[in-house]
């Protein structure tokens, strides 16, 4: 056979379902055709691309690196879809991207204007997952950055998509001075007297996963600041000992702030692509995700404390790009 565009975006949707099943019904085919259909892309490759387990497939290690390749084709595909002839006046495309708290966001604005020169991208800040998937069920946003958690998984009629960008485990904010600075990770335990800085209630779990996790650590925090606001005003109040928090785990810190695993990662968060399936074309939503992860890619290199803890715990290849 010879490699089409829609050969890769199998091995896409294979990828971010994590199984053959789970893509299947995402892209309308039945299992056995998208077995069959997995069967000759792997042929023409002539290796292997997946592992199959109990759970579902995972990628092999030159899967990994076919498939970044494909998402790099087709984000250049719909780049060169949406460049207008010499002399075209089209019009600009509107996009409307609703986000939460995202570390991904500014990487994947910078590389949708360069990926999609054409398209008229407006960005409104929603905190509340549970209000951005409102939204886009109402047709008032077109594609959403949002966030849930293991076993909390977003949840949306069959109007809208999605994918998972990253599941990243939970990092700790300390002040430079506090009393667990030398340990290589804390426990929550460790920080049972500690007063903390919490973001409200996000609709999508947080912060009841922080304080079950807390309830298995045999304690409930008796000091809590709710916050919600700029990381570096956050980040000031941490430095000068009022409380510690959690936070991204690609998080910069400011001198005088100190940023730690937990040990045993008892918190996840995943960051996700939405998107109106009437609103948003394929090649856009690979674009859209494509960009996102390459973006958490660069943040990635540009934080040390999460490179350490994954040289130890965690492969930053993993299938999906990292979820």
């Amino acid at each position: 056979m010879e490699l089409e565009l829609r050969h890769l975006r199998v091995l896409c949707a294979i990828a971010d379902a994590g199984s053959v099943g789970r893509a299947a019904a995402d892209l309308g085919y039945s299992q056995p055709a998208m077995s069959t259909q997995l069967q000759r892309i792997e042929h023409y490759f002539g290796r292997p691309l997946f592992e199959r387990n109990t759970s579902g497939v995972e990628l092999t290690r030159y899967g990994t690196e076919v498939l970044a390749q494909a998402r790099d084709v087709l984000a250049r595909a719909a780049a060169i879809g949406s460049r207008p002839a010499d002399g075209d006046a089209r019009p600009r495309r509107p996009l409307r991207l609703a986000a939460t708290n995202s570390p991904v966001l500014a990487g994947l604005l910078i590389r949708l204007r360069s990926r999609l020169p054409d398209l008229a991208l407006t960005v409104s800040s929603v905190y509340p997952s549970s209000e951005i998937v409102e939204l886009l069920e109402h047709g008032e946003v077109d594609a959403a950055i949002a966030a849930d958690y293991p076993g909390r998984e977003l949840r949306h009629s069959a109007t809208v998509a999605h994918r998972g960008i990253v599941t990243e485990p939970s990092f700790v904010a300390l002040p430079a001075g506090h009393r667990l600075r030398h340990c290589p990770e804390v426990t929550l335990a460790d920080l049972a007297d500690d007063a903390w800085f919490l973001t409200p209630d996000d609709g999508a779990g947080w912060p009841g996963v922080f304080y079950a996790a807390c309830r298995a650590a045999g304690f409930t925090p008796t000091a809590v600041h709710e916050f919600l606001g700029d990381q570096q005003q956050l980040q000031n109040m941490i430095a000068e000992g009022i409380g510690v928090s959690v936070v991204q785990a690609t998080l910069r810190p400011i001198p005088d702030v100190l940023v730690k695993p937990l040990a045993g990662t008892p918190l996840w968060c995943r960051y996700v692509l939405a998107w109106r399936r009437q609103s948003v074309a394929d090649e856009i939503a690979d674009t859209l995700f494509g960009s996102a992860t390459a973006a958490y890619r660069a943040l990635i290199a540009q934080s040390p404390h999460f490179r350490t803890w994954a040289s130890r715990t965690w492969s930053v290849t993993r299938p999906n790009g990292l979820a």
